[in-house]
């Protein structure tokens, strides 16, 4: 009996071992794959834009009206700051923030330098269209305007017209070849009017043919001093014929 109760238990553990063996050799269950998830970022901040502030000058022509406010600037080189800009101003490239450095003169035939507001504005609104303005991005750092000379104007002689100008020009100065081509009619311009080139009077201009670029009939101012001249020679002989009869 002693025999049987053994026997039972040791068959009993065999199957245990055996039971063990086999739950140890049985091939894992792959575990379902996961998945990866990405850890959370900080929010990024925006990086400003950065504007260079000192550079070359530009030099631009601006037809009139201009629609370009200036305050003085606070920059050790001086100038005027663009405070507000649109219309003319804005189509050329001007900027609120840029530094106007020089100006049209009042004739238009030298620029200024622009460290005076109240001298350049009174320049500006006398000057003929387009009036040229010289300025730089932003901020001025890099011209001291007050040690700037005054300098001749850009040559206009000779000068390819834009569409706009080219269809409002109307006369041609004799003596320097500037056309007119304000939006004020010649006839209606005041009989002091200068040529903003080289300040020859309002009867030296002739009537202006855009497309063929030449002038239209004859001189006026030319026809009238040469019928000047011809009656002062006729004076001159009649003067001569009475002395010698007296």
């Amino acid at each position: 009996m002693w025999r049987a109760d053994t026997r039972s238990h040791t068959h009993t553990l065999n199957s245990l071992v055996q039971t063990a063996r086999a739950s140890t050799l049985r091939p894992a269950t792959p575990a379902s794959p996961r998945t990866p998830t990405r850890p959370s970022l900080p929010a990024r901040r925006s990086t400003p834009s950065l504007t260079v502030r000192a550079g070359p000058t530009i030099q631009v022509e601006v037809d009139k009206p201009l629609s370009l406010q200036l305050v003085p600037s606070k920059a050790a080189g001086g100038g005027l700051v663009v405070k507000g800009v649109k219309g003319n101003a804005a189509a050329a490239g001007i900027s609120a923030g840029d530094t106007v450095v020089y100006t049209s003169s009042f004739f238009g035939d030298e620029l200024w330098p622009s460290d005076n507001l109240a001298f350049t504005r009174s320049a500006l609104a006398n000057a003929p269209s387009p009036v040229v303005i010289v300025y730089v991005k932003g901020e001025n750092t890099a011209v001291n305007v007050k040690r700037l000379p005054k300098k001749p104007a850009p040559q206009r002689f000779g000068r390819k017209l834009t569409a706009a100008q080219k269809a409002l020009a109307t006369h041609i100065c004799v003596d320097c070849g500037y056309i007119y081509s304000d939006k004020v009619p010649f006839a209606e311009v005041g009989a002091d009017y200068r040529c903003p080139q080289c300040s020859a009077p309002k009867k030296r201009f002739a009537k202006y043919d855009s497309e063929t670029g030449k002038v239209k009939g004859g001189n006026p101012e030319a026809l009238a001093t040469n019928l000047t001249v011809a009656l002062g020679l006729l004076g001159v002989a009649l003067l001569g014929y009475l002395g010698l009869n007296l």
